[in-house]
């Protein structure tokens, strides 16, 4: 299946993540070769030296270690130029204790944002939303996320659906509602007869309905 995206489309669920080079405050990146055989959770934000946007960036900094348990690196983005990110990172440091040790792409000329659709015109045409992609190991994206400037993230649900992610890809199920870390999970509804009348005879699992089968694993 060719998963490759218009030059036109910002990438979805499925499809390759764009590659791209650019400057961050930990030295220059490409993409391609950033973290590999890791998860990446990419976001950005609208500004440095802004309330919202200092608030999430502590967020992950406290947290970075609950992402790196999860074989996860964080790159963050915003359309500021390279010396605003090292003036911000020192600032907050200096003030606060928090230190900004993860990448964060310095896209003055928006090359990136652009390619990834961090750019939502009806909100803004210089500044990024609040995107997130997680892409896994093969560089695929797997699950993507838009908040509005004016929302901050909820770092609790970002590592809930990353934990899912890698959930699902070990075991092959699927989960429901509010699913953490824990909980049953739901095997595939049959497809066959065979299938079928296989599952209306397993006692192993719980069934409220034959396509509804919930187990732990």
């Amino acid at each position: 299946m060719d998963t490759t995206q218009p030059a036109h489309c910002p990438p979805g669920i499925g499809a390759q993540a764009p590659d791209f080079e650019a400057l961050t405050t930990t030295g220059p990146v490409k993409f391609a070769d950033f973290a590999p055989g890791k998860w990446v959770l990419f976001f950005s934000h609208p500004a440095d030296f802004t309330p919202v946007c200092t608030t999430e960036l502590m967020g992950f900094a406290k947290r970075e270690d609950e992402f790196t348990a999860l074989n996860t690196a964080l790159l963050g983005l915003s359309i500021d130029s390279i010396h605003s990110h090292i003036a911000w990172v020192n600032d907050v440091r200096e003030k606060s204790g928090v230190y900004f040790r993860f990448p964060i792409i310095a896209d003055i000329d928006m090359k990136v944002a652009r390619l990834y659709g961090m750019l939502q015109p009806a909100e803004s045409d210089t500044a990024a939303v609040r995107a997130v992609f997680f892409i896994d190991p093969s560089h695929k994206i797997r699950l993507v996320l838009y908040y509005p400037m004016s929302v901050g993230r909820n770092l609790d649900e970002l590592l809930r659906a990353l934990q899912a992610l890698q959930h699902v890809d070990e075991h092959h199920v699927s989960l429901p509602l509010n699913w953490q870390l824990g909980q049953k999970v739901l095997l595939p509804a049959p497809i066959t007869l065979t299938q079928l009348d296989a599952r209306l005879s397993d006692d192993s699992v719980e069934q409220p309905e034959f396509y509804l089968a919930e187990t732990y694993v």
